[in-house]
């Protein structure tokens, strides 16, 4: 497996991405993830549908809280053919109870925690702590990427206005 050094960095300490690096122009890989009710989701219970995907450390932490709680604001104006997906390595019972503090009901919180298949075939598994690296894949209705907005320090938000500007330009 493909390991990347000094890409990402949290609090200012470098950290190792495991997987492959995808690109934008290159066709999503398949994952198998774990919904609220503990039901597999694969790339293709998508399908034909515009997705943000967004992969973060964890739900309870600050940061990943106030992604999650705009891209589920965000998504409510985005129309149906647009699919956010939270992803983390967070347990399904967590994702759901964080769901329901927070009045998520326009993300879909998918758990990673089994095998890490995303995180290795996406490219973001954090060596070190087994978590993800925070970053955005918005996948055109081909199953394409079209943007790939990897956040360099884990710390901080990502670039909301450059996601939300190409989902609209595709949706």
């Amino acid at each position: 497996m493909q390991e990347r050094q000094g890409i990402v960095t949290i609090h200012g300490n470098p950290l190792t991405l495991v997987g492959t690096e995808l690109k934008a122009g290159e066709k999503a890989p398949d994952f198998t993830l774990l919904d609220n009710d503990l039901a597999p989701k694969t790339l293709a219970d998508y399908k034909g549908k515009t997705l943000i995907i967004s992969s973060v450390p964890s739900l309870d932490t600050p940061v990943c809280d106030m992604e999650t709680r705009r891209f589920n604001k965000e998504a409510g104006s985005l129309g149906d053919g647009v699919t956010v997906l939270t992803v983390s390595m967070d347990l399904p019972f967590a994702q759901k109870r964080w769901c329901g503090a927070a009045g998520a009901d326009n993300v879909v919180t998918l758990s990673d925690h089994k095998d890490a298949s995303f995180g290795t075939a996406w490219g973001v598994l954090l060596k070190e702590l087994r978590l993800l690296a925070r970053c955005v894949f918005v996948i055109d209705k081909q199953g394409v990427i079209r943007l790939v907005h990897l956040v360099p320090e884990v710390t901080n938000e990502p670039d909301y206005d450059a996601i939300l500007k190409v989902v609209r330009e595709i949706a």
